[in-house]
């Protein structure tokens, strides 16, 4: 059986004060929720402050991003250790927004990926396409090798401990979503590409979506055969459609 997990993507967004107040409400509605099982990414800065109010809940700690190396001289990088000290324990990697903007590739991705695992984190590998590579049909290409490039050299017991989230680029911040209809069919291409790669423990990956979920659109959603959470994004900063995403499961 797969867990349904549903994860909030604060981004570049929440001070302190803010995230400890936006935390201190989700574990009074949701904290003891075990399922779905319910993750938040805030910032960086913030990981310390909410961890502490997390402690006593069922929310897990995750961080955004981290560094593909332990230690060393990489000025404004984070690295797994760092994490894991403050009480981490996902971390999201290779998201289409550090793919565009910051050209990270799928072999980057794929060193962090190895790296988390061997440290202990448990990783959250999106892979998602451009509105011209839909448009163009390329859909299953582009995601295909998103999935080999950034899950290299794996086995199928590394991909028990992973999380794939595929957010189609077009429909992040735009409020334009993939129908049920539409992501179920990624989705369902994504557990055939990674049944070929590792066996039957595909049918064990968790597959969330991103891409604009909302309160009012989640359950659709979720309804799917092969998806198995979200990875939310703007709705994750908001109480009300947070907790009610987390309640359409």
């Amino acid at each position: 059986m797969r867990k349904m997990i549903i994860a909030g993507n604060w981004k570049m967004n929440m001070t302190n004060s803010e995230s400890s107040e936006l935390v201190k409400s989700l574990v009074e509605q949701i904290g003891q929720v075990e399922n779905p099982l319910v993750i938040v990414c805030p910032p960086y800065t913030a990981l310390s402050v909410v961890k502490k109010l997390l402690d006593g809940s069922n929310i897990f700690l995750g961080a955004q991003n981290m560094y593909a190396e332990q230690s060393g001289a990489y000025t404004g990088e984070i690295s797994p250790s760092m994490l894991l000290t403050i009480g981490t324990t996902y971390v999201i990697l290779g998201h289409s927004e550090r793919r565009e903007y910051f050209s990270e590739t799928d072999r980057m991705v794929s060193a962090k990926v190895k790296l988390a695992l061997e440290s202990g984190l448990l990783p959250i590998v999106c892979v998602g396409e451009k509105l011209d590579e839909r448009e163009s049909g390329k859909t299953e290409d582009v995601i295909g090798s998103q999935i080999d490039g950034s899950l290299a050299d794996l086995d199928a017991d590394d991909m028990k401990k992973i999380i794939v989230a595929y957010e189609p680029i077009w429909a992040i911040g735009t409020g334009k979503t993939a129908t049920p209809e539409m992501a179920q069919e990624v989705h369902s291409f994504i557990r055939g590409r990674l049944k070929d790669r590792f066996g039957d423990i595909a049918d064990e990956v968790t597959i969330q979506y991103g891409g604009s979920v909302k309160g009012d659109n989640a359950a659709g959603l979720l309804s799917q055969p092969d998806i198995d959470g979200a990875l939310v994004g703007g709705a994750s900063l908001k109480v009300d459609q947070f907790v009610k995403i987390v309640n359409s499961v």
